[in-house]
C-alpha cells in the first residue's frame, strides 16, 4: 500500500502541474493542446542547463523561460495572426517532441537518452518504512504542488485577475466593452500555463528520473488536458482528476510487479489509458457546462478588432 501512494503521488505531480496550466487557458476560452510540447520542452531545458551549470535551480529557471518564449509564440499565432488554435496546439506538441529530440541529437550528440547528476532536493532520505518512504521518495516540488493549486484557486476565484479571465472566456465581448483588452489576458494567462508546464516538466526529469528521454511525456499532456475536461476546468477538480490518473498509473506499474506471467503485458500497460477514455467519456456528459466556455474559443477564429 505503501508504495502504491509513493507511486500515485510521483505520477500525479507532473500531471497536476500541466493541468493547472490548461486550467488557465481554459478559463481563457483557449482549448490548449500545445502542453506536451511546452512540458517535454521544460523537461529537455531542465537537464540540459542544469547539468550544463550544476545547478537545478538554473536549470529550472531556464526551462520557465523557454515555455514561456513557446507561449508568447503560440499567443501570437491564434491572436494576432488568426491561426486556428486547435491546430497551432497541436504543432506546438509537435516542435516540442521534434525539437527537443533533434537538440538531443545536435547539441549533446546523443541519441535516446541523456543522464544528469542534478536533481531536486528531497525533504527525508533515508526513511525505510513508513510514511518516511513516502516522503523520501519525492522532491520538494510534489510537496509544493498542493500549495500551487491553493495559489491557482485563489488566483482564479478570488482574484481581479481571475475575474476578467473568466469574462474573457466566457464573454469576451462584454470584456471589451468593460475596458479588458482580450488578447493581453490571454497572454497573461499563456505565459503563466508556460511556467506551470516548465515546473511539470522540471519533475518528471530531474524530480522523478535523473535524465531526459525523447518522448519520455508519452501523452501526459494530453492526459493534463483531459484532467481539466474531467475536473470542469475548476483547478480542484482537476487536481483531483490528475491525482486520479496518477492513481491509474500507479496500478499499472504496480501490477506489472507483482502481476502473475499468465497476463499479458500488454494488459497491464493499457490500463491508465482504458481509465483515461473512460474519464473522456464522462467529461462528455457535462458536455453542455463548456458552451459558455466556447464563446471565448470562438471569438479566437474572429478577427481582434
Amino acid at each position: 500500500m505503501e508504495q502504491v501512494l509513493a507511486t500515485t503521488l510521483r505520477s500525479a505531480a507532473p500531471l497536476v502541474l500541466v493541468a493547472m496550466a490548461g486550467v488557465f487557458a481554459f478559463r481563457a476560452g483557449i482549448f490548449h493542446l500545445g502542453l506536451e510540447g511546452l512540458m517535454i520542452s521544460g523537461a529537455f531545458t531542465t537537464v540540459a542547463i542544469g547539468d550544463a551549470t550544476g545547478s537545478v535551480e538554473l536549470g529550472i529557471l531556464a526551462a520557465i523561460g523557454v515555455c514561456m518564449t513557446l507561449s508568447a509564440v503560440y499567443w501570437w499565432v491564434i491572436g494576432p495572426l488568426g491561426a486556428n488554435v486547435i491546430i497551432a496546439g497541436l504543432g506546438l506538441t509537435s516542435i516540442g517532441l521534434g525539437g527537443t529530440a533533434f537538440a538531443l541529437g545536435a547539441i549533446f550528440d546523443i541519441r535516446g537518452s541523456m543522464f544528469t547528476d542534478v536533481v531536486l532536493p528531497r525533504p527525508v532520505r533515508g526513511a525505510t518504512s513508513g510514511a518516511g518512504v513516502i516522503i523520501s521518495e519525492h522532491s520538494i516540488l510534489v510537496w509544493i504542488t498542493p500549495l500551487i493549486v491553493l495559489v491557482a484557486w485563489i488566483v482564479l476565484r478570488r482574484s481581479r485577475f481571475g475575474l476578467r479571465l473568466a469574462a474573457v472566456g466566457e464573454y469576451p465581448f462584454a470584456a471589451r466593452s468593460a475596458g479588458v483588452n482580450p488578447s493581453i489576458v490571454r497572454l497573461q494567462a499563456l505565459l503563466i500555463s508556460g511556467a506551470l508546464c516548465a515546473l511539470g516538466g522540471a519533475e518528471l526529469s530531474v524530480g522523478t528520473l535523473r535524465n531526459f528521454t525523447e518522448n519520455m511525456t508519452n501523452g501526459r499532456g494530453f492526459i493534463a488536458f483531459v484532467a481539466v475536461i474531467f475536473g470542469a476546468w475548476h483547478p480542484i477538480g482537476a487536481a483531483l482528476a490528475g491525482l486520479f490518473f496518477g492513481f491509474a498509473d500507479a496500478i499499472g506499474i504496480q501490477s506489472q510487479i507483482n502481476i502473475t506471467e499468465r497476463v499479458p503485458r500488454e494488459f497491464v500497460l493499457m490500463i491508465p489509458f482504458v481509465l483515461t477514455i473512460f474519464a473522456v467519456w464522462l467529461g462528455g456528459l457535462w458536455r453542455r457546462r463548456t458552451l459558455e466556455a466556447e464563446a471565448g474559443y470562438a471569438e479566437l477564429r474572429e478577427p481582434d478588432y
